[in-house]
């Protein structure tokens, strides 16, 4: 999966207003009649369902609208710039990069069809025939078109799933996600298997969710290392984790913890999801004989613990269903979002041009 891009996105450029006056028989000095250049295209960013990653932009990082055209005599206007259209997971965080080498955030896509302006086509220059006045009856001035915005733009591609798995590598992830669903990740006995996130289905019932296999965690991780960010970003939009522990560690309560350090550390809300603890692995017989010591050591810090095994199966219908209930419980939590608020967390973003170079002559019709 591809789930950061950097592209540069730029509006076209305005057409340019001519100077031309009337030619026509018997009428030997004609006014003015130059027509305006046409606006510039816009680039907009919308989202769309049937995306699913950002491979798109390893091959095109550069996306230009079209300019408009220039104004022709007769009082001919330039036809405006054809607007660019860049298609985007639903899922995905548009940011802006500032010259300081700053990420502002633009808008979040979380919606097919939602879109975003991030570069806004260049106004089309005035011909000639703008400027006639009763003092000024054959103007000789037109105006150039002003240069459309233009931006560098980070794209995050975050998945959107009800429940996320998380743990150290090769705790069996990858494999209770294969049971519980019918996705099929790659499953090997060896860490980081699982490069990118999986998502699956779970049904019970007449009900389902949408379970993330996500790559697996080390020390560090909210420093980048290992997979680091990648596997921290992609659980900002759960809204429960279960955290698989490997029953055959030496040590299962300082993973545990070790695993906490890294979601409070990476900040986002992480830290104050709601979440299950699962030790894995009790098929193992080494495993099953130490049972009761792991659940008096969590017990003993707070922490309600299941023991499964994703490989055989067991226990894990009851850790569906109690995933199941604290999902309901979160929907019903949630914060109502008003008309008011939507509007003051997705705003249109116009970026000014990067280049400092100043369109002269536009009057007062620009505005």
């Amino acid at each position: 999966m591809i789930d950061r891009s950097q592209i540069y996105v730029k509006g076209g450029d305005g057409g340019n207003g001519v100077v031309s006056f009337r030619r026509e028989k018997y009428v030997p000095f004609g006014g003015p009649d130059g027509g305006d250049g046409g606006d510039g295209g816009s680039v907009y960013i919308v989202g769309d369902r049937s995306i699913a990653t950002l491979r798109q932009f390893r091959y095109r990082r550069q996306f230009r609208a079209k300019r408009g055209a220039h104004g022709k005599g007769k009082n001919m206007h330039g036809r405006r710039g054809e607007d660019l259209i860049i298609n985007v997971p639903v899922g995905t965080l548009v940011k802006r990069r500032t010259e300081g080498n700053d990420d502002v955030f633009v808008e979040d896509i979380i919606q097919h069809g939602q879109r975003v302006i991030v570069a806004a086509g260049g106004i089309g220059g005035r011909g000639n025939a703008r400027f006639a006045s009763p003092t000024n009856q054959a103007p000789r001035t037109a105006e150039q078109g002003s240069p459309g915005e233009e931006a560098t733009l980070i794209l995050d591609l975050k998945l959107i799933a009800d429940a996320g798995v998380v743990g150290y590598p090769n705790a069996g992830k990858s494999t209770l996600v294969s049971v519980v669903s019918r996705a099929t990740p790659k499953v090997a006995e060896y860490p980081f298997t699982t490069l990118e996130p999986v998502l699956g289905v779970v049904e019970i019932g007449y009900r389902s969710f949408v379970i993330a296999d996500i790559p697996g965690i080390i020390e560090g991780a909210h420093r980048g290392l290992g997979l680091g960010l990648d596997f921290l970003r992609h659980i900002e939009r759960t809204k429960t984790i279960i955290q698989i522990i490997d029953g055959s560690s030496d040590n299962v309560l300082s993973d545990l913890k070790a695993i906490e350090a890294e979601m409070q550390a990476y900040g986002e809300g992480l830290g104050d999801k709601p979440r299950i603890v699962a030790v894995n692995k009790i098929d193992i017989p080494e495993v099953r004989e130490r049972i009761r010591r792991i659940r008096s050591e969590l017990q003993d810090i707070g922490v309600d613990v299941y023991f499964i095994s994703a490989a055989t199966g067991e226990g894990v219908d009851e850790l569906m269903k109690k995933t199941l209930d604290m999902l309901t419980q979160a929907d019903s939590t949630a914060p109502i979002h008003t008309e008011q608020a939507a509007e003051a967390e997705f705003k249109v973003f116009r970026p000014r041009p990067l280049s400092t170079k100043k369109a002269g002559g536009r009057g007062g019709r620009h505005g």
